[in-house]
């Protein structure tokens, strides 16, 4: 970086935003991922103020009175209220550049694979008006491949698999490009919503997503883990008496609750696999499926999706954050990653 440059972002920090479903992680260069909260805004009807953002909105979920609303702007990676998400992207904008408006900071916004053209410049939209200057977006599984230094830039095959709050990416990734991708609609949230449905079902009992959330991250697994029985409490309202009951599941209970989603997942996978070059799946073989996002957490999920595929799966170091750490590695070498951008007339970066 020059002395211009340094200069120039005296005035403002540019930022990567990892615009999540669940979570939005926000990366600065040089100091690293300095905002990662839930993508929830609470609103008052009756203003029309924002009144909270991020974990104290979250806190709100299910506990608010009838004039504050809590709000998740995005629906499976996409977003579904287009003014909450700008407000939300400019309180985030707004709290990395404090006092530093002096220019408008450049921003790299993540997308799932396959969304539209729509959808994409809804993304586009909403980071320009929430304050952003030159707006570049990125798909996240190919900042996820950044992330985690695969040799993108090399006729070498490399399978991702983003696993987040709304939707699954996976990708075959060579040569700085997407070869083969899959985009579902299964992701953490889905598997929260078995968990309600199998309550609901199995015990006559309706809890909540924060509850299936908790039970989930505590003893939530893909396969059973040898040696190990694990139990949680699961506290909601009996649908015949009406009344408050606490009920305890087994991590059994919860493998047969997710059990279809998983299903689903592996099926993807398998499909993308069988879509793809068989030069890239022989250096796939040798290098492994990497798990990237929130949803590659679950306990047993590596081993369960190397059992069905036949191919070794590793979950990426520090998974949660590995497509904001990509995003950062971009921002800081523009030039170098121009290629992977999704540009449009209006956003080439600027050539020194």
């Amino acid at each position: 970086m020059d002395m211009f440059d340094k200069l120039y972002n005296l005035f403002s920090q540019d930022v990567g935003i990892d615009l999540g479903t669940a979570n939005t992680l926000v990366y600065v260069p040089g100091k690293g991922i300095i905002i990662n909260e839930p993508s929830v805004v609470a609103i008052n009807q009756k203003t029309g103020q924002i009144v909270a953002v991020g974990n104290d909105a979250k806190n709100m979920i299910g506990r608010t009175p009838a004039h504050i609303s809590v709000i998740k702007p995005l629906i499976e990676g996409v977003i579904s209220d287009f003014e909450t998400t700008e407000e939300m992207l400019a309180y985030f904008i707004r709290k990395v550049n404090r006092n530093k408006f002096l220019r408008k900071p450049s921003v790299i916004i993540g997308i799932p694979t396959n969304v539209t053209e729509v959808e994409t410049r809804a993304v586009r939209d909403a980071a320009k008006n929430a304050g952003g200057g030159k707006i570049y977006i990125v798909e996240q599984p190919m900042a996820a491949a950044v992330g985690i230094k695969c040799p993108i830039h090399e006729p070498v095959g490399n399978i991702i698999i983003d696993i987040g709050g709304g939707t699954s990416d996976i990708a075959v990734i060579s040569l700085k490009g997407i070869v083969v991708s899959k985009s579902l609609r299964l992701a953490g949230n889905k598997l929260d919503q078995d968990i309600i449905q199998y309550a609901r079902d199995e015990f006559k009992l309706l809890v909540g997503e924060k509850t299936a959330e908790d039970v989930k991250i505590a003893i939530g697994s893909a396969m059973a883990i040898k040696g190990e029985n694990m139990e949680a409490g699961m506290r909601g309202r009996d649908l015949i008496t009406g009344l408050p009951r606490e009920i305890v599941v087994t991590d059994s209970d919860i493998r047969q609750a997710i059990s279809k989603s998983l299903r689903s997942l592996a099926n993807a996978v398998k499909e993308v696999i069988e879509e793809t070059p068989p030069e890239l799946i022989s250096d796939v073989m040798h290098r492994g499926i990497v798990l990237v996002g929130g949803g590659s957490l679950l306990k047993g999920l590596s081993e369960y999706l190397q059992k069905e595929t036949k191919i070794s799966v590793y979950v990426a170091e520090d998974p949660l954050t590995v497509v904001a750490r990509g995003m950062g590695v971009i921002l800081e070498n523009l030039k170098e990653f121009q290629e992977i951008l999704i540009e449009h007339e209006d956003d080439i970066p600027p050539q020194y």
